[in-house]
């Protein structure tokens, strides 16, 4: 895969040429074509657009980094998407000192932060790697190179799943950015400076691609665990619509029931499992699995790297912590929680809601310095040991083998009860058993239960964040109910330990300033 890859780079990244030249590289390097004389390079090609999310390099945990510019392991794409969605909240919060990483929750950050401009570089280099892989495996290709009609088949199912995880990347950037570059593989390779897209021109794009591609990709729950399918296309479609008012003025919630229920109706299922073994090594095999619709998966051995959910176990361990508990080798004592996000459970750290998963001994509820770890709640929400509590496979204990559920069945449900609240249709009854069925896990009992009565936006809001916390929502979550920047308030927002709000242009990230010098096409968002 390495040379693969590095044949790949050359191609993205290579100046443009004189169409009348075939050059060869001097020094034997592999060539695209080349590349794709073993068969499965195709598969190959598309486990790096799977990986692009987990991992940093080519080598792992480190020394062979896709970016240049940050440390490899700040640059993993799903660590840096954790951090945009939940740094950036009342879930969580960092002590560490480097760079401008606490402007994320002070929400004081600017054109220049360095961690902004990693996300956004991540995600066109995931958008440049598919744009590849399509061009590849055009019929022309894939004809010119004898290609025989068994693998074309495969082919076009591994073509459906490179463009549903382009669509998720223009999802994240469309969220995050707003109008932002637009390339396809129609573009051409070399230099030249992409047209900016408007947000609402990028949502039509997104939803025609997995609209077309939806009766295209593998059915519901028959793909290999950890890649995407048909139930994966209509969550991504379900947080579109979700999401719409915000990316394009004009609300489509009645789409969101038709899109989640086909998602619920696909056949997946709550485990009768407690809520914590969601988070465990074995969620893949220990039964919780039966309510994944899309995991980013991760495994001790095989995807290394100091992203990804190595910095989510890692950093949150710290102070008294055992880090034996959590399956690793040490704590990185610089993730936690702020009071906010504690004060949603009832009874708070000692909340009967089983989903209240804080560690208290030695750590104060209120933080005083933000630097210092035992100020705010500890989250033990996710570790790497299985439902017996044995650690996983990598025996260093660096890295973990526990999977991040990006699109879950209780999601599914939660999208579906707040679409009912905003008038998308639906059935109340139905809402209220959705919302049920996460309570009652949550309690072990129906005494947590709700009835139709329950059912307010307010509600919806929290019980997200009760369900979903440090799992990538709440930033997009708090802007569609208009909590993030002008309104909401909660420790350290602003910078000040009470909280204030913030201007209400940091609703969107600002494009990089890097990029704005180098790409005369683009305006910076507002405000910025």
């Amino acid at each position: 895969m390495k040379n693969i890859f590095l044949a790949f780079t050359i191609v993205l990244f290579a100046q443009s040429c004189e169409s009348d030249l075939d050059l060869q590289p001097e020094d034997n390097r592999l060539t695209a074509d080349a590349a794709f004389e073993e068969p499965g390079a195709y598969k190959a090609f598309l486990a790096k657009l799977y990986a692009g999310i987990s991992v940093s390099g080519q080598q792992g945990p480190a020394g062979d980094a896709d970016l240049s510019g940050l440390d490899e392991g700040f640059s993993n794409y799903l660590r840096l998407y954790w951090s945009m969605q939940e740094l950036t909240t009342d879930e969580a919060i960092v002590g560490w000192n480097d760079g401008t990483i606490k402007d994320l929750h002070a929400q004081t950050w600017t054109s220049g932060n360095e961690f902004i401009r990693t996300m956004y570089s991540r995600i066109f280099y995931q958008v440049a790697l598919t744009n590849e892989f399509l061009r590849q495996t055009s019929d022309a290709k894939l004809d010119a190179r004898g290609v025989d009609s068994s693998l074309h088949s495969e082919i076009q199912q591994y073509i459906a799943e490179a463009r549903f995880m382009r669509a998720l990347t223009y999802w994240h950037a469309m969220d995050l950015f707003g109008n932002v570059p637009f390339v396809t593989e129609n573009d051409p390779i070399g230099a030249f400076l992409p047209e900016q897209i408007k947000r609402a021109d990028l949502f039509m794009y997104i939803e025609s691609e997995l609209l077309d591609i939806e009766d295209k990709i593998v059915a519901a729950r028959q793909n290999e665990y950890g890649r995407a399918d048909q139930a994966a296309v209509w969550m991504l479609l379900s947080k579109l619509y979700l999401n719409a008012e915000v990316y394009t003025g004009s609300p489509r919630y009645p789409e969101v029931i038709t899109y989640t229920s086909k998602t619920i109706e696909a056949g997946y299922s709550i485990a009768p499992n407690p809520y914590y073994h969601l988070f465990l090594a074995d969620n893949d095999t220990n039964g919780t699995q039966s309510e994944v619709i899309f995991p980013i998966t991760f495994d001790g051995l095989h995807t290394q790297s100091f992203g990804g959910m190595t910095f989510i176990i890692h950093a949150a361990v710290g102070g008294s912590m055992k880090p034996a508990d959590f399956g690793i080798n040490g704590g990185w004592a610089g993730l936690r929680t702020t009071s906010a996000l504690v004060e949603q459970f009832p009874g708070e750290a000692d909340s009967a809601d089983g989903r209240a998963l804080f560690y208290t001994d030695g750590q104060s509820k209120e933080i005083n310095n933000t630097s210092t770890f035992t100020d705010g709640y500890a989250v033990q929400k996710f570790r790497n040991v299985d439902i017996n509590g044995v650690a996983g496979s990598d025996p260093t204990g660096d890295i973990p083998d526990t999977d991040f559920p990006m699109f879950r069945l209780s999601d599914t449900y939660l999208m579906y009860a707040e679409a009912f609240i905003r008038g998308g249709g639906g059935d109340a009854a139905k809402a209220v058993t959705y919302i049920n069925q996460l309570r009652a896990r949550a309690y072990g009992n129906a005494t947590g239960n709700i009835n139709q009565s329950h059912l307010t936006l307010d509600f919806i809001l929290s019980e997200r964040s009760r369900e979903l916390f440090w799992e990538a929502h709440r930033r997009t979550d708090l802007i569609r109910f208009g909590q993030f920047s002008d309104q909401g308030i909660w420790p350290w927002k602003g910078n000040v330990p009470q909280g204030s709000t913030t201007s209400a242009f940091r609703d969107l990230m600002p494009l990089p300033a890097t990029d704005l010098g180098i790409n005369t096409n683009l305006e910076q968002n507002q405000g910025y």
